[in-house]
């Protein structure tokens, strides 16, 4: 008997300290619970199968090595939970829609984040010809 509950003490020691340890990240750190809704700005209808892509920032504002991608569904929604708290870089990529990238601050236990995703603008070309003011003459 003696030499069974010698055997469990590690065991309990163990399960003890990993408890108060978990119990401080809750405290001090935190994990969020994300969801994204992405969706077309002009319309606000939702943009299916986006990449949104999450980089945690480091305290010093650098992005981490690490990331994850999620896809849309055909709701423009997507979900990620664990995500720590602290400064998130969101960066969403879709056919056919600029790049969007912005950094939000993740510091509550549920959170929603909608996107709202613009048509790309057309491009200004130096190699283009383009309405020019006569030289010398004021309009």
């Amino acid at each position: 008997m003696k030499r069974a509950c010698l055997a469990i003490l590690p065991v309990l020691v163990f399960l003890l300290a990993s408890t108060l340890v978990a119990g401080d990240k809750k405290v001090e750190g935190g994990q969020s619970s994300v969801s994204f809704v992405v969706m077309k700005d002009e319309s606000g209808k939702p943009v299916r199968n986006a990449a949104v892509i999450l980089h945690p920032l480091q305290k010093d504002g650098k992005q981490a090595r690490s990331g994850f991608e999620l896809k849309t569904d055909g709701d423009g929604k997507t979900r990620f939970d664990g995500i720590p708290y602290g400064r998130l870089r969101i960066q969403v990529v879709a056919h056919g829609f600029q790049t969007f990238g912005e950094d939000y601050s993740i510091g509550q236990p549920e959170q929603e984040i909608t996107i709202k995703l613009k048509r790309p603008q057309e491009q200004y070309s130096i190699y283009e010809k383009h309405e020019a003011a006569t030289p010398g003459k004021n309009p």
